[in-house]
């Protein structure tokens, strides 16, 4: 390559770094995988050794990405926060071993090997003890003072516990997201029609990010803390010693460590850590190296990015060729309109994968995906299958660019996109696919709890057009209901009773089931406990809202656009007329059911009969209390199968660890 085109080259591939540094550090939005970025790097960097005029300080080479984001103070780090060079080459891994050992001719280095969580860095600074700043990475000299939505992760302790820690500390990890949570907010996302997160680090990103400490509270980040920075007494001699002692402070740590002393145990380890990422309930992306020796850390010192004496080894993501048979887009309960791609059933990952979501209709331009096309998929974070490029090589003579519907599949609307949203919408409430949506939702067992309305039902009431909204139900008559298939006498007395039934639920179950965007179950409890009645909460201010613990201004802002809409009111006059309970006293002190008072719970894993949801209300409804993350205060663990780091958690604290068939004879006696 010539001097000219290496210029040329190197400053496209600059401005292409940057872009995508920001959307990975400042939006939570990556457009490309890591290993694809970090291809890019690594050609960037090649350049720039070969061509030494080239070189610039502030190249993406040379600086750590930059997280900070607008809203936040930033807090200037003691001692640098640095990013680590990384690899997918086992040649690469054993030169860098290489490497340090030469620096080191006397002395025989050891490496301790840990699992790479894929996750948001941060660095926590305890003062005598007490934690009194948690800080993003940032630019490395610099980062986001995030301390209260930090503060809102329980496994956190306020003060450490024991003795012998120095009397400042700045001690680093990682926050992340366990698959778990990840797949809970992204089936409510689905429920609501909303669109799907891509992977459980973008998530956890985004959710460190947030404004409002009471929204990142509704969801369950968690953290393992790893290394240090700044110290104001130096009491570790070696790698290997610091999680052990953290641990013994109360600070939540990794379990899984593996010290080597050649190259040969290091990538043994690695490739046991390889095999055990998948069945952890936490995103691992890599193995880090780390020389064990603290003093000799020091000595082999630091490049301007990265510590020479640590690396990342990267395993490469899962990925299988298939083809592309069919694009559809589904329409959700709010009217969002998601693209999803039909594919040739390939397995990956050790599933059959037949479906990716597409996201929506600019990631379907940016990627030009196309009936026909042969493309590489991969699970993006192991859980979602994901259409990373397509091979144009490959794709047919007679393609055609895929042409998003301009009306909605179900109701021939045009469909619109507002302002600021990504989201392709279809506006009409009395669509069919939104109705069919909503209706099941209200339906369900964590809303109206209607027996027997179960989605082949709702599916025929809504083709046939006996119920065009919620309140058509309450018009339903058992004679009307025989009409349907697999419907006689008694099972459509059984469906009306149930229907009937409904009308006492309990208040918050009706707000939920209204299906207002962002509103959860727990959030419908704490409207209801405020505001004791429908009508005053339909009344209500975005800034009364805001105001109230665990609602936020994106929530407080959904609800007063609900209420707003002519549609809606008219819906809610009519279910009022049908006797629906409007008002409900917002005491808590009038819980009939207090067989569980007191008690605190923690759910995980999968239950036989009920999801995380539905379990939460039959807790809650006994006046029992439902946290997200293990702690001493704990009383119980609801735990169902393929249950991970929160038993494992529960009983090392001696937690009283129960089956759904335990809760049931608890809420029975």
């Amino acid at each position: 390559m010539t001097y000219a085109k290496a210029k040329e080259r190197v400053a496209r591939l600059r401005e292409e770094i940057h872009q995508h540094d920001e959307l990975y550090y400042r939006k939570s939005a990556p457009e490309i995988s890591d290993q694809e970025y970090d291809h890019l790097k690594k050609e960037l960097a090649e350049l720039e050794e070969r061509f030494p005029s080239l070189q610039d300080e502030k190249s993406p080479t040379r600086q750590v990405g930059d997280d900070r984001a607008e809203g936040f103070e930033t807090y200037r780090h003691r001692e640098p926060m640095m990013s680590l060079d990384n690899t997918y080459s086992e040649e690469e891994l054993r030169n860098f071993l290489q490497r340090v050992q030469k620096l080191f001719p006397s002395k025989t280095c050891s490496f301790l090997v840990e699992p790479k969580l894929d996750g948001v860095a941060v660095s926590l600074t305890y003062e005598n003890g007490r934690l009194v700043r948690a800080v993003t990475r940032g630019n490395g000299v610099e980062g986001d003072d995030i301390t209260k939505n930090v503060q809102t992760i329980e496994e956190i302790p306020h003060r450490l516990a024991g003795s012998g820690w120095p009397e400042v500390m700045e001690v680093r990890g990682e926050i992340f997201m366990t698959f778990a949570e990840f797949s809970r907010i992204n089936a409510e996302r689905e429920k609501n029609g909303q669109a799907l997160y891509a992977n459980p680090r973008n998530l956890a990103a985004g959710t460190v990010k947030l404004l409002d400490a009471r929204e990142v509270s509704q969801r369950d980040l968690q953290i393992v803390l790893y290394g240090l920075g700044y110290l104001s007494d130096e009491v570790f001699a070696e790698q290997a010693e610091i999680s052990p002692k953290l641990r013994e402070w109360g600070l939540p740590v990794v379990d899984w460590t593996r010290l080597t002393e050649n190259f040969e145990d290091a990538w043994a380890a690695i490739q046991e850590l390889d095999e055990l990422r998948r069945t952890l309930p936490f995103p691992t992306d890599g193995a880090v190296l780390k020389l064990n020796d603290r003093a000799l850390q020091r000595q082999a010192g630091a490049t301007a990015k990265a510590p020479r004496w640590a690396i990342a080894y990267k395993f490469s993501a899962e990925q299988a060729e298939t083809v592309v048979e069919e694009i559809v887009v589904q329409v959700g309960r709010t009217g969002a309109v998601t693209p999803v791609a039909n594919l040739r059933p390939v397995l990956l990952a050790g599933t059959t994968v037949s479906r990716a979501t597409l996201h929506n209709r600019d990631e379907i331009e940016r990627k030009d995906v196309r009936v026909g096309d042969t493309v590489i998929v991969e699970k993006a974070g192991e859980i979602i299958p994901a259409v990373v490029r397509v091979l144009t090589d490959k794709r047919p003579t007679d393609s055609r660019p895929y042409v998003f519907p301009t009306h909605c599949p179900e109701c021939g609307t045009e469909l619109v996109r507002l302002p600021g949203e990504v989201a392709t919408r279809c506006p009409n409430l009395s669509c069919p696919a939104q109705v069919r949506r909503r209706l099941r939702h209200f339906a369900s067992r964590v809303c109206l709890d209607i027996e027997g309305l179960g989605e082949a039902v709702v599916n025929q009431l809504v083709d046939r057009e006996m119920v065009k909204d919620l309140a058509d139900l309450y018009d339903l008559q058992a004679e009307e209901l025989e009409r349907l298939e697999k419907f006689a006498r008694k099972s459509s007395e059984n469906l009306v009773r149930a229907i009937d039934q409904s009308r006492e639920k309990e208040l918050w179950r009706l707000v939920h089931g209204l299906g207002i965007q962002h509103v959860g179950a727990t959030a419908a409890k704490d409207l209801v406990r405020h505001f004791g009645s429908l009508d005053r909460l339909a009344n209500a201010d975005e800034s009364e809202l805001a105001a109230l613990h665990g609602i936020g201004e994106i929530m407080a802002r959904s609800i007063v656009t609900y209420f707003a809409n002519e549609q809606n009111r008219e819906l809610l006059a009519r279910l009022k007329a049908r006797g629906l309970k409007w008002e409900e006293q917002s005491s808590e002190e009038d819980a009939s059911d207090r067989s569980l008072l007191g008690k605190t719970f923690v759910i995980t894993g999968t239950l036989p009969n009920y999801n995380r949801e539905e379990a939460t209300v039959l807790i809650e409804q006994a006046s029992g209390k439902v946290t997200s993350s293990v702690s001493k205060k704990t009383d119980y663990l609801l735990a169902g199968t393929d249950a991970g780091s929160k038993l494992t958690k529960a009983q090392k604290l001696g937690i009283t660890i129960i089956a759904e068939k335990d809760l049931l004879q608890l809420l029975n006696t």
